[in-house]
């Protein structure tokens, strides 16, 4: 399949956040990604409930939601209430990642995990095929703008061999220094949704810089 682009508004202008969703909505990104920090289990925070629940009520394309906290167990219900599409978790965060994962679905979306650089692929033999999205971080968590973590290739070619060799039907997604620039090997190492944060909202041409992303 063609890949898909999934801006991340934790780059957005937060005192602007309509003018910034409006413009995802008329371009040609697929979904909107949501990073939830809870300055714990990342060193940074960001979004709650009550603001994604006002992001869904203007949002025509999915929500992406990446939870960056601990114990996310406690709250998996409340984000779908609040219009989570697809929720994604941290390997390190789950001590019962299964459990996790079955409770994901449970609520009607779908489910996702996260690795962060130092998390090796295969920690997820066992239950790629119940995954239907491993995000793959190509940065340390916690901040936008920074550089893409070169190894993360190699990375997501070894997650790629994983999945076609268990037939999963799992989706690959990298978040972490994506640009116009590296765009294109993601998507060759096996990246099927790229994420983008200041790629997109730094630019002057917003517009134009999806378009790039998705070409």
């Amino acid at each position: 399949m063609a890949h898909l682009l999934s801006p991340s508004l934790l780059s957005a202008d937060f005192a602007n956040l309509i003018e910034d969703i409006t413009v995802v909505n008329k371009s040609e990104a697929d979904w909107f990604h949501i990073d939830v920090m809870d300055g714990v289990f990342v060193p940074n925070i960001s979004f709650g409930m009550p603001v994604i629940k006002h992001i869904k009520k203007h949002a025509k394309k999915p929500l992406d939601v990446h939870l960056m906290i601990v114990d996310p167990n406690r709250y998996i219900k409340e984000f779908a209430d609040c219009g989570a599409d697809i929720l994604t978790v941290h390997y390190e965060a789950c001590t019962h990642l299964h459990r996790t994962i079955e409770m994901i679905k449970a609520c009607g979306m779908k489910a996702g995990v996260s690795l962060n650089p130092h998390t090796p692929i295969n920690c997820l033999e066992d239950i790629i095929t119940d995954i239907d999205l491993v995000l793959i971080m190509s940065v340390n968590p916690g901040f936008g703008g920074q550089k893409f973590i070169e190894s993360s290739l190699t990375k997501i070619a070894k997650l790629k061999a994983l999945i076609q060799k268990t037939g999963a039907k799992t989706i690959i997604e990298v978040d972490g220094g994506v640009s116009a620039s590296n765009a294109k090997i993601i998507v060759e190492a096996g990246a099927d949704v790229l994420v983008a944060g200041n790629a997109v909202f730094a630019a002057a041409d917003k517009m134009k810089a999806i378009q790039e992303l998705k070409r």
